[in-house]
């Protein structure tokens, strides 16, 4: 009967090297309350590495051909939760009221751009929620107060002369794929009422794909928010999801 193999157990100070380099590296911050699934990650990383202690991991990790391992393990420490419509009482102030007062604003300086940006977007769905927010907001408000010209036909989903550009951003590259392709398997789309559905996804196979009018309104990317300069300029940030992670 063979025996189970025994995991090797983190020191003290290991941890505290290894806490102290991912938070230097992405701004992670793992309290008492989130350490152990630190851990969990530390020692899935060491096993997929066939390292033989955390000490010589850490030691990887701080040089330049531990860049890439360092990428995966930031890459594994993030829980990349996400979906549609997500926290709706947030979600209601921006669309309801926020969105409002920004476009009557912009109206009256006659500024016709819009600059979002989703940080921590995960695989696109806030993103996306907030491009189809913004749509219906302009439409709605456009009902109330019409344009001094006649609309072109099909009309566009953003009225000349506004600009929409939604920043959608994340330290993980493989999530942001996912959000560039856009396609989002039934399971996904349960807080996706009917109405959206028809107007700003296409139903391939068994998943929803974006509309092309929708994904060319945001524009994702890889940021750091610990190491590189923060997007200028935004009328509106999403945060909420990114900020847990920050002491």
């Amino acid at each position: 009967m063979a025996t189970p193999a025994i995991q090797l157990q983190i020191s003290e100070p290991e941890l505290k090297l290894l806490q102290t380099l991912v938070y230097q590296e992405c701004g992670m911050f793992f309290d008492e309350r989130r350490v152990h699934f630190l851990q969990d990650r530390l020692h899935r990383r060491l096993k997929a590495t066939g390292i033989d202690s955390f000490y010589s991991y850490y030691r990887l990790l701080t040089t330049r051909e531990g860049k890439a391992e360092l990428s995966a393990l930031v890459e594994n420490l993030t829980v990349n939760e996400t979906s549609f419509f997500r926290n709706k009482p947030q979600l209601d102030l921006f669309h309801k009221v926020i969105l409002e007062e920004i476009l009557h604003r912009k109206q009256q300086r006659r500024d016709f751009s819009l600059r979002c940006w989703s940080a921590g977007c995960s695989t696109g769905q806030e993103a996306y929620t907030m491009a189809m927010q913004i749509c219906d907001a302009l439409a709605y408000y456009y009902l109330r107060n019409p344009l001094p010209f006649e609309m072109p036909s099909p009309k566009p989903l953003i009225p000349p002369p506004w600009k929409v550009e939604i920043l959608a951003s994340d330290i993980s590259y493989s999530v942001l794929r996912l959000g560039e392709e856009g396609m989002y398997p039934e399971n996904h789309m349960e807080a996706v009422d009917y109405s959206y559905r028809l107007r700003y996804f296409d139903k391939v196979g068994e998943r929803y794909a974006v509309k092309k009018a929708v994904k060319e309104l945001v524009h994702f990317d890889f940021h750091n928010l610990k190491t590189e300069f923060l997007p200028q300029r935004n009328d509106v940030i999403f945060c909420r999801n990114v900020m847990i992670y920050f002491d």
